[in-house]
């Protein structure tokens, strides 16, 4: 049997660079990737530390950094949208080799300057332009010889042509943050200025890593390379739903009973994806069985409620409203709930129908006050204190041994002083 509540999140090798671009920015502030950039930040305090002691620690934590960031490259090179846990990929080697290659880059960018002053540009943007290629070398093969052999740079950058600019900007980027920051140390706090530049190196280091990723699954093919991402999706079963949705909609064109039949099994068996569901309450509305959508309705709202997702069930109990005025959320407990929902989210009129279709559908239920309660505050927002007033009235007399009478009495008190005035 397949795991079906087991899902990851994939990406399409076809998506445009642009849009995994834009994505991009946010994707070393998501998932495991943001809790890593943070202790990776902080742990360059270590660098403090006397003597050889703080320089061996700072150099441990770049290669846990490269470490991470090889990992972030080959798990979005296989496909994958959401950034790896920590520890998860087999990089040591790679880790090393580029922390040594990076090491090395950031020295020839201090000490040709220190010889002649205008060479820091041109070696800075030499160092942006081949550092790329050597990284995804390292990252894949973890063979610093192939890596820093200028043929297999050139190599590299045939393949990617003028996308290869992408990463190289990054790189550049990160050149010019680290000559930031070594002004702006001197004038903050070095407990202060550590963690927040070694923070924004790692949040760029990691998104160049991650593009760089992005560009190899573009083009995996080039690179010998099945994105496992798919592998396994498709041994969990994830692209079933996607087949069977087509299918439904093929079949839709000239037989929608027969498409809708083949829905209903799906989404009886587990829970399924939105679309289904939105698929098969559209091929409902197509053949107007009005009935059928409220029942699917009633069992959707129970649902999305169960998952813990009240805003979409308030969706769901909306759209059952335009086919039936009347409809109500056959649970008590689901109702009550999405009136206080519908209230927080300033749909007043909502929460009111909520509460007055709760309060006639189960008058003896013991959460009647609380629900009438909420009913007044929508009706004096409304501007109908006294309507309000009468409702609370109604329900005092009724619960007059209940632990909220006195409050139902006090709001009563609140809303007739108001009136007055």
């Amino acid at each position: 049997m397949k795991p079906a509540h087991v899902r990851i999140r994939t990406v399409d090798p076809a998506t445009p660079l642009g849009e995994r671009f834009a994505d991009g920015l946010g994707y070393p502030l998501r998932g495991a990737a943001l809790p890593t950039l943070v202790g990776l930040a902080l742990v360059h305090y270590l660098g403090l530390l006397p003597l050889f002691l703080g320089t061996a620690a700072s150099l441990l934590v770049w290669g846990a950094t490269w470490r991470y960031a090889a990992e972030c490259m080959l798990h979005t090179a296989n496909g994958f949208a959401d950034p790896p846990d920590v520890g998860l990929g087999d990089s040591d080697r790679a880790a090393w080799g580029l922390t040594a290659v990076h090491v090395l880059a950031a020295v020839a960018c201090v000490a040709v300057p220190l010889h002649s002053p205008g060479l820091f540009w041109p070696t800075l943007l030499a160092v942006a332009l081949v550092l790329p290629a050597i990284d995804m070398a390292l990252a894949f093969d973890g063979n610093l010889l192939l890596a820093i052999n200028p043929l297999h740079w050139g190599e590299i950058i045939r393949r990617f042509g003028w996308t290869y600019l992408l990463p190289v900007g990054i790189n550049v980027a990160v050149g010019i943050l680290a000559v930031l920051a070594s002004l702006v140390s001197a004038r903050l706090p070095r407990l202060l200025s550590l963690p927040l530049f070694a923070f924004a190196c790692t949040y760029l280091i990691v998104l160049g890593f991650h593009l760089m990723g992005a560009m190899i699954h573009r083009r995996h093919e080039h690179f010998g390379l099945t994105p496992e991402a798919e592998v396994i999706a498709e041994a969990l079963g994830q692209h079933d739903d996607q087949r069977l949705l087509d299918h439904v909609r093929a079949l839709a064109a000239n037989d929608p009973m027969a498409a809708t039949r083949l829905l209903v099994p799906r989404l009886q068996d587990r829970e399924a994806p939105a679309e289904l569901h939105q698929a098969y309450r559209d091929l409902l509305r197509r053949q107007n069985l009005t009935d059928a959508l409220l029942v699917h309705g009633q069992i959707r709202i129970a649902a999305l409620m169960a998952n813990n997702q009240p805003r979409k069930a308030l969706g769901m109990v909306q759209d059952c409203m335009t086919i039936d005025p009347d409809f109500l959320p056959d649970d008590p407990g689901n109702a009550g709930a999405l009136a206080e929902v519908a209230s927080r989210s300033g749909m007043r009129r909502m929460s009111l129908k909520l509460c007055r279709g709760w309060l006639a559908r189960w008058p003896r239920d013991g959460r009647s006050p609380a629900v009438a309660l909420l009913a007044s505050r929508e009706l004096e927002a409304e501007g109908q204190a006294m309507e309000a007033a009468v409702l609370l009235g109604r329900i005092a007399g009724a619960w007059t041994d209940h632990p909220q009478h006195g409050e139902l009495l006090a709001r009563i008190q609140q809303l007739h002083s108001g009136t007055r005035a």
